[in-house]
């Protein structure tokens, strides 16, 4: 049993955040990547599960991929903050998956506001800049998408 009802969790309690772009899966990325760069992140990782999955057990799964974006600034707050324990849920992801030819979902939820809600960092008022800090870049870049 969890310790928490999912059901009860707002999407602005993890800061969920979604758009979708009328472009091809390709474009999308390259548009994503390249906002959230321009918003302050850096894109250290970045990953196709569908291709893994497709080529691993066959799954025929459509376009999605993952960009693990980074604010270095920010992380390493958020780092100090939780005693190294907030790396285990590093970078911030953004995802992008084709719900059909010419239509792309990005989603994000911020792991800092997770990491918050499951007890991984502090619920103080350092913490609480850093997620105000990370909402506001992860909103700029959205807005731009």
């Amino acid at each position: 049993m969890l310790p928490i009802d999912p059901t009860q969790i707002d999407p602005d309690d993890i800061g969920q955040t979604q758009t979708v772009l009328e472009m091809d899966h390709e474009e999308a990325i390259e548009h994503v990547r390249e906002v959230f760069t321009d918003a302050g992140f850096g894109v250290p990782v970045e990953f196709s599960p569908s291709k893994l999955l497709n080529e691993k057990v066959d799954a025929d799964r459509d376009p999605y991929y993952v960009l693990g974006a980074c604010n270095p600034a920010v992380a390493d707050r958020a780092l100090e903050a939780s005693d190294g324990e907030l790396g285990a849920l590093f970078p911030c992801n953004v995802v992008v998956w084709e719900e059909e030819p010419g239509r792309q979902r990005v989603y994000h939820v911020s792991i800092m506001r997770i990491a918050r809600l499951v007890g991984i960092t502090p619920d103080d008022e350092e913490m609480a800049e850093i997620v105000a800090e990370t909402g506001e870049l992860v909103d700029a870049a959205f807005e731009e998408l």
